[in-house]
């Protein structure tokens, strides 16, 4: 390895299986000490237990890296900023946080419970927001006391939340709204020397593995793994590092040996008539207008899994 995070500070939240595990372990091989947050909740959100997240640490200190566990729930204020402050009080500092909690309740929208709505919504969208709000907050307070920090945060997004994914209306719309919010923050705060990035990963996890069984398992005779988890933490070590300067705002696929920059919603033909349209004429125009536009990508789970 090499030394990449060296004297950084990292949060990962829902580090204790699955992708935020690979993301904790990665960063810690490459010299960051890591506060690892996990509920221990179930595929659905349900339950909870403190042995994933501290297992995730034990293994950490086994290959002689420094890390703590953080049994919080990151979807209350007082949770995620408990998670702040384990960090300073443990390690004296924040440089990282990498957002990636969540759990999957799936349904088709005439099935979909108000419930299972607001769980969702909860543990992805609310589950971003509090975090970076908090770790945001202690980044402008340095900035304005004259420390100004090279912060980083990872947002993940999903497949879904870029293409939609049929039965997966909760989630998908909270991971579109994750990239709008990781927009947002991106403008917002890099006066305070803070970048925020999304990445949207496709990989074998508990979320993936039972759905996309077909494409998520892994190869039978040896060979590369396209669907480790740990294919995609190496992008997400390198834009929680100080060698990612300059990089805010963007949007990456991630999947097995590859990464691609999502370039997002961007204007294509257009009419303008200069006077107000009637229903038929604006038909008119709008079929026009769609026969000359890109057709849409398929909805993302008719390709591969999401995260």
């Amino acid at each position: 390895m090499t030394g990449l995070c060296t004297g950084r500070v990292a949060v990962v939240t829902g580090a204790g299986r699955g992708l935020g595990r690979a993301h904790a372990l990665a960063l810690a091989a490459e010299g960051a000490r890591v506060v690892v947050n996990d509920l221990g909740v179930g595929l659905d959100g349900t339950g909870g237990a403190a042995g994933p997240a501290q297992q995730v640490v034990d293994e950490i200190r086994a290959l002689g890296g420094e890390a703590v566990a953080h049994g919080g729930d990151i979807a209350t204020s007082d949770g995620a900023a408990s998670l702040v402050a384990t960090a300073l009080e443990t390690f004296g500092r924040l440089d990282t946080l990498v957002n990636n909690a969540g759990f999957l309740r799936d349904r088709m929208l005439v099935n979909l419970d108000e419930d299972d709505w607001d769980a969702v919504m909860r543990v992805h969208l609310k589950g971003h927001f509090l975090p970076l709000k908090h770790a945001c907050a202690h980044w402008r307070a340095e900035a304005k006391a004259g420390h100004m920090p090279q912060a980083r945060v990872i947002n993940t997004s999903s497949g879904a939340g870029l293409l939609g994914s049929v039965g997966q209306g909760n989630y998908a719309a909270a991971k579109a709204g994750i990239v709008g919010l990781t927009l947002v923050a991106a403008a917002e705060t890099i006066r305070y020397g803070v970048q925020v990035n999304a990445i949207a990963p496709a990989a074998r996890t508990r979320m993936t593995e039972q759905t996309f069984a077909d494409t998520m398992a892994a190869p039978e005779h040896g060979g590369f793994d396209a669907m480790a988890p740990e294919n995609v933490s190496p992008l997400v070590v390198w834009l929680g590092s100080a060698a990612s300067a300059g990089v805010t705002g963007r949007v990456f696929e991630a999947e097995g040996g590859r990464i691609t920059v999502m370039e997002g919603w961007r204007p294509g033909p257009t009419a303008d008539k200069g006077a107000r349209w009637t229903p038929a004429e604006a038909g008119e125009a709008a079929l026009k207008l769609l026969a000359e536009a890109e057709r849409p990508q398929p909805v993302y789970g008719a390709r591969h899994g999401a995260r």
